[in-house]
Parts: structure tokens; sequence; C-alpha cells
């Protein structure tokens, strides 16, 4: 009986195939190392900031005595005062410390990208890898909305204002507002709706870090709206509900726009 074939054997084993490592998921925490400082590192850094703070306000301060006249008489025109007349004065050192008063504000208001940076700088070292990625990423967008409410209150809400104010009761009232009253107008405004423009970032960020979510924000709309009508009537200086409406509906507005930046750019990491 015939004996059956077995195959040839080969002299070698076929090659294994290596494992292909697990790359790691989108979703999993970084390790953060965070950068340990002693008390007087911490008084360091933070001199040393302020420094810079203050050599960058200085400069701009040159520039800011140069445009602060200009300014001043664009604000006496907005605010309706006589031709050829100028601002009223109680003190003899109230038109210098006016002036460079404006000035200052000028200057801050220039240096705010610098202010805002040389801040994060120092709370950087606290900070996770995703916290400090997020940060620096919103900061040209902190400078454009700040900018953005100190020129609709400059350009728009405090001129509608004194067009108001100015006609209110014009039989019974004589419109001769006291300088320093004027110029605290405008700057109270300018600040006020520039940090509250402020608002669509604050929420990106609060959803970005999910600390609040979106959908919450959408559940305490109605709760929201009566803190920014409240914010309105302290960033407004008079008591007027036309003036507050001025402030209260841009306002009302970035709310609704904080709520559709954060649904499309603050997703959660999708896991692969």
């Amino acid at each position: 009986m015939a004996r059956a074939l077995r195959p040839p054997r080969f002299p070698f084993k076929p090659p294994r195939i290596p494992k292909i490592p697990r790359l790691p998921r989108t979703d999993e925490p970084y390790e953060d190392v965070f950068d340990e400082m002693t008390l007087q590192e911490h008084l360091e850094e933070l001199r040393s900031r302020i420094v810079k703070t203050c050599m960058s306000i200085g400069v701009a301060f040159i520039a800011g005595a140069v445009l602060a006249g200009p300014l001043l008489e664009n604000i006496k025109d907005q605010a309706n005062i006589e031709e050829g007349a100028g601002f009223d004065i109680l003190s003899p050192t109230e038109p210098i410390t006016t002036y460079f008063k404006v000035a200052l504000y000028i200057a801050i208001g220039f240096t705010m990208p610098i202010i805002v940076w040389q801040l994060i700088g120092f709370l950087a070292p606290g900070l996770t890898r995703k916290e400090k990625r997020v940060l620096f990423s919103s900061l040209p967008f902190v400078s454009i909305l700040f900018l953005g409410g100190a020129a609709y209150a400059f350009f728009f809400a405090a001129p509608r204002a004194f067009d108001f104010l100015s006609s209110f009761q014009s039989d019974l009232f004589q419109w001769t507002p006291q300088g320093e009253e004027i110029i605290s107008f405008y700057l109270t405004l300018m600040i006020g709706l520039g940090l509250a423009f402020e608002l669509p970032i604050v929420m990106f960020l609060l959803a970005k870090l999910n600390i609040v979510g979106t959908k919450r924000m959408r559940e305490y709309r109605k709760y929201a709206a009566m803190v920014l009508l409240v914010v309105s009537a302290i960033i407004t200086p008079s008591t007027d509900p036309i003036n507050m409406a001025i402030v209260a509906m841009p306002l009302l507005a970035l709310y609704e726009l904080g709520i559709i930046i954060g649904r499309v750019f603050a997703r959660p990491a999708r896991r692969i």
C-alpha cells in the first residue's frame, strides 16, 4: 500500500508580525507638569509683570496725551455744548486733571492686550495644558471685543444718550452740564461696555473648559436676561429707560452669540 505523501517542511518559520502599538485616545487626559515656585519667586514674577505693564502704559501715555485734545473736542460736540463754549469747571486744576485723566484712559485702552497678556502669563504656571491653549487662543478676541464695546459706546450709545438728555424738558432746564460729569459719563460708558462685550469670550471659556455647558446656558436664558438688565442699569450713568435699553440690547444679543459660539467651537473631543 502506497504511503501518503507529506507536504515538504520548510527549513524556516514564517516571520512574526509585530503588534501595532495602540495610539493614545484624544479624550485621555495629559499628564500636566506644573512649575513649582516659591513665594519669593511668585512675588518676583508679579513685580516683573507689573513693571512691564506700567512701562507699556507709560509709553502709550505719550500717544494718549496727543490724542486727548481731539477726543475732548469730539466729546464736546457730541454732548451738544453751545457753539464757541467750553466745558464748565468748578476748580482751577480741573482742566489739567481732566485732560491727563483722559490721556491715561486712552493709554490703558491701547495697552489692554498687553495687560491681559501679562495677567495670563502670571497665571499660566498654575494652569493645565488645555487651559493654557484655550486662554492664549482667545487673547485676540478679547482685545477686539473690548475695542468694539468702547467704540459702540463712543460712536452710538453716548451721542444718543446726550441727544435725549439735552432735549428732555428743554423749556424748563438749561443744558449746561459740568465738564467733569460729561467726561465721567463717557469713560464709565466706554469702559463698562468694553468689559461687557467680553461676554461671548467668557461663555466660550466656560463651555470649552466644561464648567457650564451651552445646554445649561439656554436653560438659564431668562435669569441671564435679568442679570444683564441689572448690569445695564449699573453701566448706564443715567436712570432713564431709553439709555438703559441702548446698553441692554447688544448685551442680550451677545449672550445669544455666546451660546452659538460655545455650541459650535466648544464641543467636547470625540472618542476614537
